[in-house]
C-alpha cells in the first residue's frame, strides 16, 4: 500500500511540476528563446543563463520551458483525440459484435502494425510537417490501444446482471452503453490515458528529433536533442537537459498511471 501511494505521490509531483513549468512559459521565460546572440554561443550553465546557451546563443532554459509546453500540448491533444475515437470504437465493438467487430478489430491490427514514425512520414508528405501532423500521427497510433482496452473492459460490464435487467426494461444498446458501460469503464480509460501521455511525449520527441515535428524556430525537446549531436564534446548540457526532461516526464506519467490504477481499481483496494 505504501508503494502504491508513493507511486501516486511521486508521479503526481513530477507531472504537476511539468505542467506548472509549461504553463509558466506562456507568461514568462528568463530570456527570449528566439533571440540569436552569436557572441554568447555555447556558454555553460550559470554563465550563459541558468542552463547555458546553444550554438546560436539562445537561452536553453527558455527553450526548455517553451519546449515543455509544445511537447505537453501535442501529447495531450493526441491522446485526447485518439483516446476518444478509440474508446468509441471499443464500446461499439463490445455492444454490437459480429461484422462490426471483425472490421474494426482487423483495421486496428493494421494501424497498430504501422509505427507512428512511419505514419508521420506519410502524413508529412501529404500535409507537411508541423503541430497538426504530429498530433494526427500520434493520435492514429493511440486509437487501437484505447480500442483494445475499452473492448476488454466493456465486455466485462455487458456480462453483468444489471445489464440484463436494463435490456429487459427495454433499453437499447446505445442507452446501455451511455448509462451503464461508459461510467463503469471510465476509470480504466483515464488510467490508460495517463500512461499513454508518457508514450505520446516520447513519440513527439522522436518525431521532432527526425525533423517531423514542430517546424523551427519553435523549440521542442526532441529537436533540441537533435541539434545537440554536433556539439556533444563542446557543450554536453545541450543534450543533458532535454534528455533528462524527456526521461523524467515519461517516468512521471508511468508512475502516475500506476498509482491511479491502484487507486481506482476496486480489486486493488484490499491488497
Amino acid at each position: 500500500m505504501r508503494l502504491k501511494r508513493a507511486n501516486l505521490l511521486i508521479g503526481g509531483t513530477i507531472i504537476i511540476c511539468l505542467i506548472g513549468f509549461a504553463l509558466l512559459s506562456l507568461v514568462w521565460t528568463p530570456g527570449n528563446p528566439a533571440k540569436l546572440q552569436i557572441l554568447n554561443k555555447l556558454k555553460p550553465p550559470l554563465i550563459g543563463g541558468l542552463f547555458g546557451s546553444d550554438q546560436l546563443g539562445r537561452d536553453v532554459a527558455s527553450m526548455m520551458m517553451i519546449g515543455a509546453w509544445n511537447s505537453l500540448s501535442i501529447a495531450a491533444s493526441a491522446v485526447a483525440l485518439g483516446g476518444a475515437f478509440g474508446s468509441m470504437l471499443g464500446m461499439t465493438v463490445a455492444a454490437r459484435g459480429g461484422f462490426a467487430e471483425a472490421v474494426i478489430m482487423r483495421a486496428n491490427d493494421v494501424i497498430f502494425a504501422i509505427p507512428p514514425i512511419l505514419s508521420a512520414m506519410m502524413l508529412g508528405a501529404i500535409l507537411g510537417t508541423g503541430r497538426f501532423t504530429a498530433i494526427l500521427a500520434i493520435a492514429v497510433f493511440m486509437v487501437p490501444v484505447f480500442c483494445r482496452v475499452t473492448v476488454g473492459a466493456a465486455r466485462q460490464i455487458w456480462a453483468r446482471d444489471y445489464i440484463l435487467a436494463a435490456r429487459a426494461a427495454g433499453k437499447g444498446k446505445f442507452r446501455i452503453t451511455r448509462d451503464h458501460v461508459l461510467p463503469n469503464i471510465a476509470n480504466q480509460i483515464i488510467v490508460q490515458a495517463t500512461i499513454q501521455l508518457g508514450l505520446a511525449m516520447l513519440t513527439e520527441a522522436g518525431l521532432s528529433f527526425l525533423g517531423l515535428g514542430l517546424a523551427p524556430p519553435a523549440p521542442s525537446w526532441g529537436k533540441m536533442l537533435a541539434d545537440s549531436q554536433t556539439y556533444l564534446s563542446q557543450a554536453p548540457w545541450l543534450a543533458l537537459f532535454p534528455g533528462l526532461a524527456i526521461a523524467l516526464a515519461v517516468f512521471g506519467f508511468n508512475l502516475l498511471g500506476d498509482g491511479l490504477r491502484d487507486l481506482l481499481d476496486p480489486r486493488e483496494a484490499g491488497r
